[in-house]
Order: structure tokens, then C-alpha cells, then sequence
């Protein structure tokens, strides 16, 4: 049986693997005026540190949820991110088809982990 934190520390670890792949893959986005070579560079070094958290995610993960419930959490988190980030850094709208779009993701991910067939199948 699981601890609390055994379910945890994965939930925990994607969330902030997934701040540092927004800025390393959208924070360059409000930084027009560098070149592009250099970006790339900042943005792999930012990348690197949420391979630090995502994998050791992962590993810690694998032992309480599916390989398939791991990614399917990690899109929502990383949507949810996403979303954060997008209003506050960007300062861009979220509307209603983004809204509607991300709920239908998590749809998917629910499915996956309390899906109407997880009892038949099992």
C-alpha cells in the first residue's frame, strides 16, 4: 500500500519539472531581440533541470501509477502549467476554446486512470 507521499512526491516533481520545460520552451517567447542560437542554448540549459525532476518523477512514480497514468497526468499538469504561465508571463488570454480544449485532455486522462472499462478489463 502506498504512503501519501509515495503518490505524492511524483505529482510533485512533474508540477515543477513542468515550470521549468514552460520557460525553457515558451519564456524565450517574450525575448525577441536575442539570437536565436542563444536561446536555444539558455533554453537547454533550463531543459536540463526538468529532466532532473521529470525522471526521477517517473522512476518514484512507477511504483504507485501505470507508465500510461504517468504520462496522462503529466499533459494535464503540464496544461495546467501551461495555462498559469500563458496568463501571467505571457499576458495572453485564455479563452474558451483553450478552456474547452484542456477540459477534454483531462477527460482523457481521467479516462485513463478511472476509465468506464478499468473494472471489465482488470
Amino acid at each position: 500500500m502506498p504512503t501519501i507521499w509515495t503518490a505524492a512526491a511524483p505529482v510533485l516533481l512533474l508540477v515543477a519539472s513542468n515550470v521549468f520545460m514552460t520557460f525553457a520552451w515558451y519564456g524565450q517567447l517574450k525575448v525577441e531581440h536575442r539570437a536565436l542560437w542563444l536561446i536555444v542554448l539558455i533554453s537547454w540549459g533550463i531543459a536540463f533541470f526538468e529532466y532532473c525532476l521529470a525522471v526521477p518523477a517517473n522512476r518514484l512514480g512507477r511504483a504507485v501509477y501505470s507508465p500510461a497514468e504517468l504520462k496522462a497526468m503529466q499533459e494535464v499538469i503540464t496544461l495546467v502549467v501551461f495555462a498559469i504561465f500563458s496568463i501571467a508571463w505571457l499576458k495572453a488570454p485564455l479563452t474558451l476554446n483553450h478552456v474547452l480544449g484542456f477540459v477534454l485532455i483531462a477527460a482523457g486522462a481521467f479516462v485513463v486512470f478511472r476509465g468506464p472499462f478499468s473494472q471489465i478489463l482488470a
